[in-house]
C-alpha cells in the first residue's frame, strides 16, 4: 500500500472525519498509517512537538493513527487574517503573509514542500490517507493547484470522491464534478462515497446506481449520519455547537477571526455547563456566569469587531453584576488597557485602547511563540500550548494564571477576571474540574478518553457502511 486521497464535492462534506475514521480503521487492521493534507485553511491550529503548526484536524487524524502530530502531515497551513489575506505556514513555520490575488505566485515553492513532506510520510508508513481541500470542481483554481488534483497528479495518488447528501443535490455534486474536471483529473478518481445520510440508506439505492451509471465510477458505500461526531473536536467555526447542559451559563464571544476554538469543546461536553456561542449582533445575556474571550488571528481587528457588537458595554455590565471573565490568548490581550503594535505585526501599525478589565498592556512583535507547555494552574498539573505574537505585562501579572514553568497570564485583584496565553487547558480533567468548582459547577471526567472512544466508534461506523477493504485497496 502507499496512499489514497479523499476529495470532496465541496467544503464541509465531512472529509476530515472520514479520513480520521479511515485512519483508525486502518490502524485496527494492523497497518502503520499516517494522515496528510497538502493545504489547509484554518485558524484552528495544533502545535507539534518541535514547535511547528498544523491544522487541528490533522492532529486529530494523527491521534486516530496513534501518532504524534508532525508538521509533514499538513505542510501548508493558511491562517486567514482578513477577508483577502492570510498568514502562510510552510512545514510548520510562518513564511509571511499573502493576499489572495498574490498567493498563486507562491504555489511552486509550496508544492515543492508539499511533495517533500508527503514523500517522507510515505517512506515511513504502510499507508498514507490524504485529505483534499474544498472541491476539485473549482476548476478556476485548478492552475497551480496543490490541494486537490494538482497534488494527486503530481504525487500519483488515486482519489475517492465524497459527496454530502445532507445538503441536497448529491447526484449533481458527483456527476457534475466529473462533468467539469478535465479527463486527466477524472482518470485519477477510482470511485465515490455518499456521506451524512439520514434515514434508511436503501432509499438511495436508485440514486446510487444512477451515479455509477453516469460516471462509470465505483461506489464504496453510503455512510449514515454519525451521531457521535459531537464528541470529536470541531474543525471549522461553522461546527461550533452549544453545550447540552443546563447549569453554569458560559458565553463565548464568536469573534470574526476566532482561533483555536476547540478550547471550548470540553466545556460543551459538560452536563453541568450550558455553553452559548454568541453570534454577531447578539447581546451578552444577563444570566451569563462566565464570559470567554477566545483566541483570534487578528487581536486588534477583532477588538474593533467586539466593540461594533456592543460587547464592550455588555462586558462592563456583566462585570458590575459580579460575573466572571476569561480571556484566552488574543482574548487575554484585549482585556488590558492598551495594545500596541509598533511594527504592524498584527495588521496595521499603531496603538488601540483595550477593554481595561485587567491592569496589563500588550506589545505586539513579529516573533511568534509556538510551544507546548506543562506546569500548574489553579493548583492542578496542566498541559497546553501557546501560539501567539505579543508580550503582556503589568501589575495584574503579579497574580499569574499559571506557571508553565514561568508565570503566565494575569488575574484581577478580586479574582473574577483572568487572562492566559494557554490553549488546551480545558481538555485536562483536573484543571477543568478545579476551574468549574470555583464557579460552583461540577465536572464530568474523561473528556480525552471520550475522544478516543468516539474515534473507535467512527471507525466501526465506517466499517459497517463502507467497503473499507476495497477503498484501502485503491492505494495499492
Amino acid at each position: 500500500m502507499t496512499a489514497v486521497m479523499i476529495q470532496g464535492t465541496g467544503s464541509n462534506v465531512g472529509k476530515s472525519l472520514l479520513v480520521a475514521g479511515l485512519c483508525r480503521a486502518a490502524r485496527h487492521r494492523g497497518l502503520s498509517v499516517a494522515p496528510f493534507k497538502p493545504q489547509n485553511m484554518s485558524n484552528n491550529a495544533a502545535v507539534t512537538a518541535d514547535g511547528g503548526e498544523i491544522g487541528r484536524a490533522q492532529a486529530l487524524q494523527a491521534r486516530a493513527c496513534g501518532l504524534e502530530p508532525h508538521t509533514d502531515m499538513n505542510p501548508v497551513l493558511l491562517k486567514p487574517e482578513t477577508d483577502t489575506g492570510s498568514q502562510v505556514i510552510l512545514q510548520g513555520r510562518a513564511i509571511g503573509r499573502a493576499q489572495a490575488r498574490d498567493y498563486a505566485a507562491l504555489k511552486s515553492r509550496l508544492l515543492e514542500g508539499v511533495l517533500e513532506s508527503f514523500a517522507r510520510l510515505r517512506r515511513g508508513h504502510d499507508l498514507v490517507i490524504v485529505e483534499g481541500a474544498g472541491s476539485p470542481a473549482e476548476v478556476n483554481l485548478r492552475p497551480r493547484d496543490i490541494a486537490n488534483m494538482g497534488f494527486a497528479r503530481a504525487a500519483g495518488v488515486p482519489v475517492v470522491l465524497a459527496g454530502d447528501v445532507d445538503r441536497g443535490g448529491v447526484i449533481a455534486q458527483i456527476v457534475g464534478t466529473q462533468a467539469v474536471i478535465d479527463a486527466g483529473d477524472a482518470a485519477m478518481v477510482r470511485g465515490f462515497l455518499i456521506n451524512k445520510f439520514r434515514g434508511d440508506p436503501r432509499l438511495f439505492d436508485d440514486g446510487y446506481r444512477l451515479i455509477e451509471e453516469r460516471t462509470g465510477w465505483r461506489g464504496f458505500g453510503v455512510v449514515p449520519w454519525f451521531a457521535g461526531a459531537h464528541r470529536l473536536p470541531a474543525e471549522d467555526a461553522v461546527d461550533l455547537r452549544a453545550g447540552r447542559g443546563n447549569g453554569l451559563h458560559v458565553v463565548c464571544l464568536t469573534l470574526s477571526r476566532i482561533a483555536n476554538f476547540d478550547d471550548l469543546d470540553p466545556l460543551a461536553a459538560e452536563p453541568a455547563v450550558r455553553l452559548t456561542m454568541l453570534g454577531a449582533g447578539q447581546a451578552i445575556p444577563g444570566d451569563a456566569d462566565l464570559v470567554i474571550l477566545p483566541g483570534t488571528k487578528s487581536t486588534m481587528g477583532d477588538l474593533a469587531f467586539l466593540r461594533a457588537q456592543g460587547w464592550d458595554v455588555d462586558l462592563a455590565a456583566h462585570r458590575r453584576r459580579g460575573g466572571h471573565v476569561l480571556g484566552i490568548c488574543g482574548g487575554y490581550q484585549m482585556l488590558g488597557h492598551v495594545i500596541g503594535d509598533p511594527s504592524g505585526a498584527d495588521g496595521v501599525a499603531g496603538q488601540v485602547p483595550g477593554l481595561g478589565l485587567l491592569d496589563v498592556t500588550t506589545v505586539m512583535s513579529p516573533e511568534k511563540r509556538v510551544v507546548r507547555v506543562t506546569g500548574t494552574a489553579t493548583g492542578q498539573p496542566v498541559t497546553g500550548y501557546e501560539i501567539h505574537m505579543g508580550r503582556t505585562s503589568g501589575p495584574d501579572c503579579a497574580r499569574p494564571f499559571a506557571h508553565v514553568p514561568d508565570a503566565d497570564g494575569a488575574v484581577s485583584a478580586d479574582g473574577r477576571v483572568m487572562g492566559s496565553y494557554l490553549h488546551g487547558l480545558f481538555s485536562d480533567d483536573g484543571f477543568r474540574a478545579a476551574y468549574l468548582a470555583r464557579l460552583g459547577a461540577a465536572s464530568q471526567p474523561g473528556f480525552e478518553a471520550g475522544v478516543d472512544a468516539a474515534l473507535d466508534d467512527l471507525a466501526d461506523h465506517l466499517e459497517a457502511h463502507l467497503d473499507v477493504a476495497g477503498l484501502l485497496a485503491v492505494a495499492r
